[in-house]
């Protein structure tokens, strides 16, 4: 079994080695993700379930601990959660699917971590 709670250490202190390393970069990154998640007409939990498909698409598993816990902390279901996986899963086929999976561990871990 995967531990994702490891893998979520490790990226958080990769990111901040990183941000660390390019301070104007990660500045202007962060400024845009804010400017995502803060204005618009979708509220800030559709906008982690939009990202969490297309993650899923693109096949990054960085992106799936990111914004999954995102997802818990706007209180994100279990059910919704799937349902954006499907999504994913609709546009993806295949290989999305597969992260689809990796998606669902990572939530059951996270929720009950």
């Amino acid at each position: 079994m995967t531990d994702y709670l490891e893998q979520e250490k490790a990226l958080h202190a990769e990111t901040k080695a990183l941000s660390k390393a390019t301070p104007e970069v990660s500045q202007a990154f962060g400024g845009l993700v804010r400017s995502v998640n803060d204005a618009g007409a979708l509220d800030h939990k559709t906008k982690e379930l939009i990202a969490l498909g297309i993650a899923c698409c693109i096949q990054c598993e960085g992106c799936l601990l990111f914004h999954t816990r995102a997802l818990l902390k706007l209180g994100c279901t279990r059910e919704e959660f799937v349902t954006a996986i499907s999504v994913g899963v609709e546009m993806g086929g295949g290989p999305a699917r597969v992260y689809g999976s990796h998606a669902l561990a990572i939530y059951d871990q996270m929720a009950g971590g």
